[in-house]
């Protein structure tokens, strides 16, 4: 995921924006059939697999920003109750700041992932500067590139936006990577007051994000993008922000994560 020094790089050598205005368009389900729909009514997670829905790292066992993804233990970084899932991040009594991050699968890529159609989480974020709550797919095939599209990805110093992201990390010429992003406008302070969904609907063509269910930018869909896609949803630190003022402890709710497909 783009740090805030590596977006303001890429903004400053002129790498595009999503490609249209915002449409406010409502989004269209009816061509879609539901693949996949997690409501935390309970939570079948564990480390590394095999066998559960979660695992609680990222599949390349890689880290990232100033928190690092704790073993799932009873009581945290995850919890869950009246149906949400709440996601903890805290610094412990050794001073080091650990966070929560859910993958859909496993080292092996055993799980859930699909090539294109909608994904959606609706969620409450916690208020602080330093905090990092993001929604994410990553493609299957990390081969030559890695393909990324960050749904929302928040920063806790900016109240009044997030960021929606696309990217092709060439993991053989990083020169030769491609980002686009977006920065959506909110109210101050309304991403922590309530639940919100945050969703992106992929095809051959394009790649449109939606807020509360209105599209809000879209971009063409990169040829490296047509594969399968698994979701990762985590409470992160830093992104290039100081994590001095974060809130310990501070806490994520997900109400659910769905996914559709076109019949």
């Amino acid at each position: 995921m783009v740090t805030r020094v590596l977006l303001l790089l890429l903004v400053l050598a002129g790498f595009p924006t999503l490609g249209r205005a915002d449409t406010g368009d409502e989004l269209n389900l009816s061509d879609l059939i539901q693949t996949f729909s997690e409501d935390f009514d309970a939570l079948d997670v564990s480390a590394w697999g095999p066998g559960t829905r979660w695992i609680a790292h990222t599949p390349w066992n890689g880290d990232f920003g100033s928190a690092a993804f704790a073993d799932p233990k009873p009581g945290f970084p995850f919890t869950t109750q009246n149906g949400q899932l709440r996601i903890e991040a805290a610094k412990g009594a050794d001073g080091k700041w650990r966070g929560g991050l859910l993958a859909s699968v496993d080292r092996e890529g055993k799980g859930f992932a699909q090539q294109f159609g909608y994904f959606e989480m609706r969620a409450r974020f916690p208020a602080g500067k330093g905090l990092w709550p993001a929604f994410w797919l990553i493609g299957l095939d990390r081969s030559t590139h890695t393909s990324e599209v960050d749904v929302v990805e928040h920063y806790g110093h900016i109240p009044a936006r997030y960021t929606a992201s696309v990217h092709v990390w060439d993991r053989k010429e990083p020169k030769k990577s491609r980002t686009t992003h977006k920065f959506v406008a909110v109210p101050p302070n309304s991403l922590y007051a309530d639940f919100h969904t945050y969703g992106v609907k992929i095809d051959g063509e394009w790649t449109r994000f939606y807020f509360d269910r209105r599209e809000v930018g879209s971009v063409p869909t990169a040829a490296e993008h047509h594969q399968p896609m698994y979701m990762l949803i985590d409470l992160g630190l830093g992104a290039g922000w100081p994590i001095d003022e974060a809130p310990s402890p501070s806490y994520m709710y997900v109400d659910y994560v769905r996914a559709w497909q076109k019949r």
